[in-house]
């Protein structure tokens, strides 16, 4: 049976810690002088040290048998069976800490459970069922301490319904609107949304909040302190509490994040709320508890097409897990305008096919011969033979992918700053417009190596570590000098992808399967591409450890220093790793090859490569494609693939050891503890492959306008994905607040911006759009007209390729055969993708006007679509407001109202208190003889 350690509800003695003050803010006043809580705790007759040879191997029937007189029978009932109270049925568990009695760190333990028992929490022990060597310590907040803490916290609680003023007009618009209403129950309902009358838990009753303290108790909604401060406030409060207490002498001894680092507990996490299934269905019996709730509603396949429910999320898991789950549906949301143009630009290419006069001249120049395309095994070819690729290219180089490009880059500013918007609002739902963050406790590392000097830190006015700035610049030089160096580890990885398509274009030219020899190009791409993902994969695993390395390194001072240094480290190198073959492959493929018979070569040795007769952006078409499918789809494994196989080993063990249903008895501490914890750097990952797609998704949009339809796609299962994960495979992190998603939204910002600059050189240079421009305004046959159309591009294939004599190749370059085997006489010239001049001209192979004219227009390209899109940018920016009309006037209606009902309130308590003293006096009065 479980060993109660204190259960007085009274809290820590009268002379310890007066309840009409608060205690002071400063961390070492928080906790008292170590001898001190020694002496107050021996006194007191709790057990002094973590005797384990009194706790007994814990069973099934160490949860609750008699229910609590406070409490609802079900209520109690549904706790006893999922292990959510101490012993005695009525202190709820807010906090579960647990160690190994074969841990070292002992003594550390048992001082800080003192100064826990001391802050006026009560504990509660049991020893493990799976393993006698594992202690789960019970923690419970009593009335008394929740609220001093909430005061000191600051916590927001409900204190008055909202009400709102209706005008005649608005009474008016109200019977018109039931009218409409009952009209519309005619009609079938949005099916979208979740059924309010269904799942009542779902809408919470509006109320204005204040600041909670326990002076003005009286003015706050009170049914029943047991359910006042809700579960997530309940753990924030205890784990505040955890963080501030000391656990050995001196002034940096403090907090369970150290106790933790130093292996002192193996864990510590809130208790989910029960079972997340139940046999009865939610739809007739109602959920369970909210972890029920969430499944059935969120985290449930069946649901993959409804809203998400972020009110009872954040009520669950906290603001800051409920702030990036709101992120991910407003961005899959505005995944769905984007993902609709991009198919309508992909579906005109595929309807103008058949229109497309440069594809029609490809497939119908049979006669045009091309130079091969690499050293000796690559034969001759027809243009012709490229008909299927010049068609493939037209699905995405059309005279839609500019438009395109501009509509991505100016969704991508409508989405951030409705985001804005969107988060002001749930700022103010979630009563997050007047919250700061608290300031931060100093890393211990910090602590550990800049104890012997310090200074007065200008904030709370106490002597802290100090680190000098000599120190901390040669610190992010050498940082700096890591970033570097590993950026050239990618670029080095890029220069042995270039040397493998270059060598083996030519080895798939000699193969002897014909369909790999015909399309030796495709297959090298293919191949190519595909070695980069492992590539990629590999890299991602020694980022990580090198990121650390130089994060540490850095010597950040607080916990969101260290974060933020090291998620912009993480995302540089992700982004780099994965982007950077698709850099290559977009700017300068195809571009420093030199011309036939002059070839540019790699170490003096090998080849360049060369783009394809129908253009290299094929070649970035397939490698977004590949790269961003097999991303995804990776990702969707290991996120939800792990954890299920290691709860699936873990579930296994149990039923080999103790029984096919033994783990649906455990009590609810066991269950979570068998679970996988959360990530050890929080949402990190989540937010990582999220912003790493949204690159994908407007950077070379131009190139792969499909890119947000399968963003669209993989993001719907992303929501459920880590939905089922949060709710049935994790741990229950811990409740935290938070205002925004921090420094991703700077990062978001900078992808928009190269956006923009890499897209307009994508149509500039990769694409035949300009060249296509100039040749129907200056050299094809409306050239004078004003005018294009694709009558227009009447001999544009011809115009882009150039003349060259087949006795002016290179020794290393000239082919095995002269072409007689598949024309019927030797090949004399040939063509190829530039615009020189042909050999027998006055200066041959030098560049023509038309080439010169093309490269002006790219720049001014170039130049006039940033200048453009950055004006739109900016101006969408400028008039979209971040806060909503109707919200500040909203805020400024309450904030008038707060005042006036806390007014209102405490005159009525003072007139209250003054008829109270007149009746007693009265009566007073009246017993006088």
């Amino acid at each position: 049976m479980p060993i109660t350690m204190e259960e007085s509800s009274s809290g820590p003695p009268q002379s310890s810690r007066p309840q009409d003050k608060a205690p002071p803010t400063g961390v070492s006043a928080d906790v008292k002088d170590m001898s001190i809580l020694l002496e107050e705790t021996e006194s007191s007759g709790a057990p002094t040290k973590d005797d384990d040879s009194l706790l007994h191997p814990a069973t099934n029937s160490s949860v609750l048998d008699e229910p609590s007189s406070t409490d609802q029978p079900s209520e109690v009932g549904r706790s006893r069976s999922s292990g959510l109270c101490f012993s005695d049925g009525k202190c709820r568990i807010d906090y579960v800490l647990v160690y190994r009695k074969s841990s070292p760190q002992s003594e550390k333990r048992e001082v800080f459970e003192r100064n826990i028992r001391a802050e006026g929490l009560q504990m509660e022990k049991e020893s493990s069922i799976t393993s006698s060597d594992v202690i789960f310590v019970k923690l419970h907040a009593p009335w008394e301490v929740l609220c001093r803490y909430a005061e000191l916290m600051s916590v927001r609680m409900p204190f008055r319904r909202k009400f709102y003023y209706l005008h005649r007009r608005y009474r008016f618009m109200s019977r018109l609107e039931k009218k409409i209403c009952r009209f519309r129950g005619w009609l079938p309902r949005k099916p979208m949304k979740f059924d309010d009358d269904t799942l009542p838990d779902l809408e919470e009753h509006e109320s204005f909040t204040a600041p909670f303290s326990r002076q003005r108790i009286h003015h706050f909604i009170i049914h029943n302190k047991d359910t006042f401060f809700n579960n997530a406030t309940r753990t924030r409060i205890v784990h505040h509490i955890l963080q501030r207490v000391k656990y050995e002498e001196g002034k940096n001894k403090i907090g369970l994040n150290r106790l933790l680092s130093n292996n002192s507990y193996e864990a510590a996490f809130p208790l989910h709320e029960g079972s997340y299934r139940s046999r009865n269905s939610i739809r007739t019996h109602g959920p369970e508890n909210q972890r029920h709730l969430l499944y059935e509603c969120w985290a449930c396949w069946g649901v993959w097409y409804k809203y998400q429910p972020l009110d009872l999320i954040r009520r669950y898991f906290g603001e800051k897990i409920g702030l990036y789950f709101a992120w991910l549906g407003w961005y899959t949301g505005m995944l769905f305008p984007a993902a609709v143009v991009g198919l309508l630009v992909f579906l005109y290419g595929v309807f103008t096919l058949d229109y497309c006069q440069v594809s029609k001249e490809v497939c119908q120049a049979s006669d045009i011969i091309m130079c091969p395309l690499c050293d000796h095994y690559c034969p001759y070819m027809r243009l012709s033979d490229s008909c299927v690729y010049a068609k493939v290219t037209h699905l995405f180089d059309n005279g839609a992918t500019v438009f395109f490009a501009v509509f991505m880059a100016v969704w991508a500013t409508v989405f951030l700053e409705f985001w804005k918007r969107r988060r002001a609002v749930l700022g103010y739902d979630w009563d997050l417009i007047d919250w700061e963050e608290e300031e931060e406790d100093i890393r211990p590392q910090f602590e550990a190596k800049y104890s012997k000097k310090e200074r007065m830190n200008p904030i709370s006015g106490k002597p802290e570590p100090y680190q000098a700035f000599t120190d901390k610049c040669s610190r992010l030089i050498v940082s700096a000098s890591g970033i570097f160096f590993m950026i050239l580890v990618v670029i080095a990885a890029v220069f042995g992808i270039v040397i493998y398509r270059v060598v083996t274009v030519s080895t798939f030219a000699a193969f002897h399967w014909a369909l790999i020899r015909n399309n030796s190009q495709v297959a090298t791409t293919g191949t190519a591409v595909f070695i980069n993902f492992c590539i990629i994969m590999l890299l991602n695993v020694l980022y990580e450890k090198v990121a650390l390395f130089l994060t540490n390194l850095e010597q950040p001072r607080t916990e969101s220093e260290w974060e933020n240094s090291f998620t912009l480290k993480m995302f540089l190198f992700q982004f780099v790793n994965l982007n950077s073959s698709t850099f290559y492959i977009a700017f300068f493929l195809g571009r420093f090859t030199g011309r036939p018979g002059a070839y540019l070569r790699l170490i003096n040795r090998w080849k360049l490569e060369e783009c394809h007769p129908s253009g290299c952006l094929i070649d970035l078409f397939m490698q977004m494609g590949i790269i961003m499918v097999l991303k995804q789809t990776w990702n969707n494994f290991m996120e939800l693939g792990y954890p299920l196989i290691q709860n699936w080993w873990t579930r296994r063990r149990i039923r080999q050891e103790f029984g096919q249903k033994a783990q649906a008895s455990f009590p609810q501490w066991e269950k979570d503890y068998l679970l996988q914890p959360m990530n050890a750097y929080g949402l990190f990952d989540e937010y990582l492959k999220m912003i790493l797609q949204f690159g994908f998704t407007t950077i070379f949009v131009a190139a792969f306008p499909l890119a947000p339809l399968l963003a669209l796609l993989n993001n719907i299962i992303e929501i459920r994905l880590d939905a089922f994960k949060f709710v049935t495979q994790w741990r229950r992190p811990l409740p935290s607040q938070a205002k925004d998603i921090g420094i991703w939204y700077g990062i978001l910002e900078g992808i928009g911006v190269l956006s923009v600059i890499t897209n307009a050189f994508v149509i500039a240079i990769t694409s035949d759009f300009i060249p296509r421009l100039v040749y129907a305004y200056k050299y094809g046959p409306c050239a004078g007209l004003g005018h294009a159309g694709e009558r227009c591009m009447m001999g544009y294939v011809n115009a882009t390729l150039s003349v060259f004599r087949v006795m002016d190749f290179e020794s290393r370059s000239e082919p095995r055969t002269n072409g007689s085997d598949m024309f019927g006489e030797p090949v004399r010239y040939c063509r190829y993708r530039d615009y020189r001049e042909p050999p027998d001209s006055a200066d041959p192979y030098s560049y023509t006007l038309q080439f010169w004219h093309v490269l002006a227009a790219r720049l001014a390209f170039i130049i006039v679509f940033e200048h453009m899109v950055f004006t739109i940018k900016n101006l969408i920016a400028y008039l979209i407001p971040d806060l909503p009309k109707d919200l500040r006037d909203r805020m400024r209606r309450e904030k008038y109202l707060i005042q006036e009902m806390m007014y209102e309130a405490e005159l009525e308590r003072l007139q209250k208190e003054r008829n109270e003293k007149k009746k007693s006096d009265r009566a007073h009065h009246n017993e006088w003889p």
